[in-house]
């Protein structure tokens, strides 16, 4: 089981997931949805499922954004303290704007490579990114399957 939601986080399509596992694709999809794993959507946001939703993230906690359809890091909260030492930045009351803390994230870009394709930070494929907290999920509830989040 966390094989098969490692590899799907990690940008495997089902296919490929239950071709390894000498498994269905309906099999495999099951268990990505029987988990809470969020879904990827094509060029809209998608709905994180209920084990997802939070209100708060930690820095270098990894997240799925449903706007960027992939995992993230958490790089800083946008808290008006945080804004205010910052020259530059202009000033936001997210939470009073949008009801809703907001987030710099790294989005881990997916890179094609002689290593196979897979999401990736250690040759820099990412990009970074400002987004609401509703707009992120958290992803710690896949621990409990055995997923190694630092895998993805």
């Amino acid at each position: 089981m966390a094989d098969a939601v490692t590899r799907f986080l990690s940008g495997d399509a089902i296919s490929e997931i239950a071709a390894g596992l000498y498994r269905s694709s309906g099999f495999v999809k099951a268990i990505i949805e029987r988990t809470g794993v969020p879904q990827k959507g094509e060029g809209k946001y998608d709905y994180l499922p209920d084990e997802c939703v939070a209100e708060d993230f930690a820095n270098g906690e990894i997240v799925w954004s449903a706007k960027y359809h992939g995992p993230a890091i958490i790089k800083q909260e946008l808290s008006i303290d945080y804004q205010a030492e910052k020259s530059g930045i202009k000033d936001v009351n997210y939470e009073k704007k949008y009801g809703s803390k907001a987030y710099n994230i790294w989005v881990i870009e997916k890179i094609d490579d002689d290593y196979g394709d897979r999401w990736t930070t250690s040759t820099g494929g990412g990009f970074t990114a400002t987004q609401l907290a509703y707009d992120l999920g958290k992803l710690t509830h896949l621990q409990e399957y055995g997923v190694d989040l630092s895998r993805i």
